[in-house]
């Protein structure tokens, strides 16, 4: 199975981020995980939010931003990469200058109804 970005349509998810499926069990065949890009706009910043089952990883490709996960805040840069475990209150801001690329890795897969709003 071979996905192209460029192939893939954007969706916005209910934290607010445009998301491209690159692999997802319900579009593509996975089974036990997905993969998509998420972009934030300059400035924007994601809802706060967590996943109940879902291990999530963040791997920043493009732009910077500070990552709040938990009670800590960081910020993120190209070739950082975040692990988020299930439950964790998380959201991402990007920085001014650019949007934020990030590669979202969710084993199990991610689904809508696993993602609760915070705020």
């Amino acid at each position: 199975m071979k996905t192209r970005l460029a192939d893939c349509p954007a969706y916005v998810t209910k934290d607010g981020s445009e998301i491209r499926e690159l692999l997802h069990p319900a579009l593509h065949g996975a089974r036990n995980q997905s993969l998509a890009e998420a972009v934030v706009a300059p400035g924007m910043r994601t809802v706060l939010h967590r996943h109940r089952r879902s291990e999530e990883l963040y791997h920043v490709t493009a732009g910077s931003g500070i990552m709040t996960l938990g009670e800590d805040r960081f910020a993120v840069e190209v070739g950082d990469t975040v692990l988020i475990p299930p439950g964790t209150a998380h959201c991402i801001q990007a920085g001014e200058a650019a949007a934020l690329h990030i590669l979202c890795c969710c084993s199990p897969a991610y689904a809508h109804s696993d993602t609760e709003l915070l705020e």
